[in-house]
């Protein structure tokens, strides 16, 4: 019966997060009774977002079809793609295999561990694997990106096949040696793939992506010519970065530390599984480090993004345990900032600069290079795949658009481009593609020990905290007397003074308010009395000072 139904049912492309960001990528592929998950990551919160930790996407859809989910597949080790399965996996009520690579499944473990999620059903692959999900055929293929074990899928099914590239770069000298699997790529094309779901982050950037090794040569060079202590900061899962440095360091002489919960926690997954090579005489422990000449150390840290509590932010601040940055120092930003994160950077940038520290960056030599291709790649890899139907993923709207153009570009038919929306959803049948039914889609707030849809207001109130403060007025009422005894007014950040005057004022024009109004002095009225009141005092405040902060009003019966 099954199967019946999955060769009449139409198969399914439903993406329910990454088509509106770099993050929290999610896609759904289901077939009739089958159903399997590609990523699960999430995002990081922008200024919009005051007090929020983390943002994943919704996946309610996946929750409410669980009896259909088959398997989980992540195709490469970054929190964009991974930083959402230890929530989905204990909303699960069972567990669902995770494909994945050998070093990805590691970075996973450890993440898994922190959750006291046990036991989950771990399945490594690598290019040229296969597994069957139900009647969703997939084959695995090697890709190069910015972390070892990338791959890409190819997925068959009875009613067409679908390419997904994950995330990707056309790489020809890579670190690590794995170059894309060109050869499957132009096997799955001439075989016939009907729906392609492309890599669209640097859609917009024209040429080649440079290739990863000739970061090295900068880093060796920068490195060589410090005269103290040299601090790289990179993402503490690009691999490949972090052996450059590795191999820059012993090439000058000197001792690597380690330093960042994920950044210690990262390479030691590397080094066990053998993707990360330093020998343990090279090693030294942060607190070491004292009869070590200056100029024979490199720190690998995290903080490339400016994050707050990041090893290098807390040690531009004077803030880490065991390292401090000082006049004279070498500070290495390995990385691009993520679009939202440009603030942040700058502002460590800032902090290092007045210490007096000599700062590169990618503005200054070429200490980083990109993990996604360029519009020449991504040319290439239609090209190879030969698609019928297109749809980008993996960026925001504008380069989801310069994708679609280049797939224009290639011969690919304008109506068989598709440009959609997190929660919208492709239909094939026969290996005709159109526009199916969206689906609940959206995101998840994860707020401290909360996770869940944080209320907007209560993201509003925030915004109009951090904007104007906030200002409480506690009125006093006397039931018997039927009328308002006194007015107390006290305020926390806002940009103007509450003195005896402005409490005054502030109480003369709440009390004309209310005595043109008609009240009920007795318990059931006070919630027109404290409206009356928050109305008043935010008038006054909005006529005086021009802000709008936050007015709490407080009616207390004597």
């Amino acid at each position: 019966m099954a199967t019946t139904k999955g060769k009449t049912a139409p198969l399914k492309v439903i993406p329910l997060g990454g088509l509106d960001g770099i993050g929290k990528n999610m896609t759904v592929i289901e077939c009739g009774p089958d159903m399997m998950l590609v990523d699960a990551g999430l995002m990081f919160p922008d200024d919009s977002q005051p007090g929020i930790d983390l943002v994943l996407p919704d996946y309610t859809y996946v929750l409410e079809n669980e009896d259909k989910l088959r398997g989980i597949i992540i195709t490469h080790g970054h929190e964009d793609h991974t930083g959402a399965l230890p929530y989905l996996l204990q909303d699960l009520n069972n567990k669902v295999p995770i494909f994945s690579s050998k070093l990805t499944l590691g970075f996973i473990e450890g993440k898994l561990s922190e959750f006291r999620i046990r036991a989950p059903k771990f399945r490594e692959v690598k290019g040229g694997s296969h597994v069957n999900l139900g009647c969703l055929s997939v084959d695995f293929f090697s890709m190069t990106h910015s972390i070892p074990g990338a791959l890409g899928i190819f997925v068959k099914s009875p009613q067409g096949t679908v390419m997904h590239t994950g995330d990707f770069k056309l790489d020809q000298t890579p670190i690590d040696g794995v170059t894309p699997d060109y050869a499957a790529i132009t096997r799955f094309g001439k075989s016939g793939v009907d729906l392609l779901l492309s890599d669209s982050t640097n859609a917009t950037i024209p040429g080649f992506t440079k290739s990863e090794a000739e970061v090295g040569h900068s880093l060796y060079d920068a490195i060589k010519n410090a005269e103290g202590r040299v601090f790289v900061a990179s993402f503490s899962s690009h691999i490949h970065r972090l052996q450059q440095i590795c191999d820059a360091a012993k090439a000058c002489g000197r001792k690597i530390v380690v330093t960042g919960r994920s950044m210690l926690t990262n390479t030691r997954v590397a080094r066990e599984l053998g993707y990360l090579k330093i020998d343990e005489n090279d090693l030294v422990d942060a607190y070491e480090l004292n009869g070590i000449p200056e100029n024979k150390v490199v720190v690998m840290c995290t903080g490339s993004q400016g994050e707050p509590l990041s090893a290098l932010s807390r040690m531009a601040n004077g803030e880490h345990k065991t390292l401090s940055i000082h006049d004279g120092d070498t500070v290495i930003i390995s990385a691009t900032p993520v679009p939202g994160n440009e603030k942040a950077v700058q502002q460590v940038v800032n902090s290092l600069a007045k210490l007096g520290c000599d700062v590169y960056d990618k503005h200054r030599c070429l200490v980083h290079v990109s993990g996604h291709g360029s519009q020449e790649e991504l040319k290439l890899m239609l090209a190879m795949a030969r698609p019928t139907y297109f749809m980008p993923v993996h960026g925001e709207a504008v380069h989801l658009r310069a994708h679609a153009k280049l797939g224009e570009k290639m011969g690919i038919p304008r109506d068989n481009i598709f440009v959609i929306d997190n929660g919208d959803s492709l239909e094939m049948r026969a290996g005709k593609v159109k526009r199916g039914r969206a689906v609940e889609s959206g995101v998840v707030y994860v707020d401290g020990l909360r996770i869940g849809d944080t209320n907007p207001i209560v993201l509003r109130d925030r915004q109009k905290l951090a904007n104007d403060g906030m200002v409480t007025v506690v009125a006093t009422m006397s039931t018997k007397r039927k009328k308002i005894e006194a007015i107390e007014v006290s305020g926390r950040g806002v940009s103007f003074t509450i003195d005896d005057e402005f409490t005054s004022d502030a109480s003369d024009s709440i009390m004309k308010m209310i005595e043109k109004g008609s009240f009920n002095f007795t318990s059931s009225g006070t919630d027109a009395l404290r409206k009356a009141v928050r109305d008043s005092l935010s008038n006054f405040i909005w006529n005086r000072t021009h802000t709008r902060p936050m007015i709490i009003p407080v009616v207390m019966e004597v």
